[in-house]
């Protein structure tokens, strides 16, 4: 039996995948977390062999989650359910700790196999993923502006281009309105770009941009 949690703070979604689950035998849902600081706590008391893990959630979320859940329970497996399709946030996932990474639209065919395919130990992830992990693996390859942005600055880059202010930012990540523009400096500098017009065109040329969250 595959006991796993499922972390996303959207309650619609959550019952949608315990009503997926519900038909497989050998998979059981144990337990819910709504955000970063619940999802850590479900790691921590442990007695479940698999996360399921959405990337944005109030609170801690994103690649730190990912993070700071496999400093503290290095062998718990983490499936990544999310909105992105992007293959640059599958790979900081993957870079993080996660072993598996699924669009929220692939959901309800894949769910299970993906489930099933992580807990054994085996990754789960989409050959454009595993193609992109391959190419940036490579000496030659393209150091792109966004690349060289912290996977904090990464979060806040995909924030500000989203429309999001940085009163919601700091609010959302539990920093300050200071540390946030901070970041903002830094990444617009790291870029080389002079706005945040420039940084949503930059999202869109790269295909960066997340869907919107209903």
């Amino acid at each position: 039996m595959i006991r796993i949690v499922i972390a996303d703070d959207h309650t619609l979604m959550r019952e949608g995948l315990k009503r997926i689950l519900e038909g497989a035998s050998d998979i059981v849902v144990v337990g819910e977390a709504i955000d970063g600081f619940e999802t850590l706590l479900q790691a921590r008391r442990g007695d479940f062999d698999l996360l399921l893990l959405d990337m944005s959630m109030p609170g801690k979320s994103g690649v730190e989650l990912i993070r700071q859940v496999k400093e503290g329970t290095p062998k718990l497996p983490i499936l990544v359910l999310t909105m992105h399709e992007e293959e640059q946030y599958a790979v900081r996932a993957i870079r993080a700790g996660a072993r598996g990474y699924l669009t929220k639209e692939s959901a309800g065919t894949q769910l299970l196999s993906a489930i099933r395919k992580v807990a054994s130990g085996r990754p789960y992830i989409s050959m454009a993923v595993a193609e992109q992990l391959a190419i940036d693996a490579m000496p030659a390859n393209e150091n792109l502006p966004h690349k060289e942005l912290s996977n904090r600055e990464f979060e806040v880059f995909s924030m500000l281009v989203s429309g999001k202010s940085i009163t919601e930012i700091a609010a959302a990540l539990h920093l300050s309105v200071k540390t946030v523009s901070t970041h903002k400096t830094r990444i617009l500098q790291k870029m080389s770009l002079s706005s945040l017009a420039e940084l949503v065109q930059y999202a869109v040329a790269y295909r960066l941009l997340a869907p919107m969250k209903i």
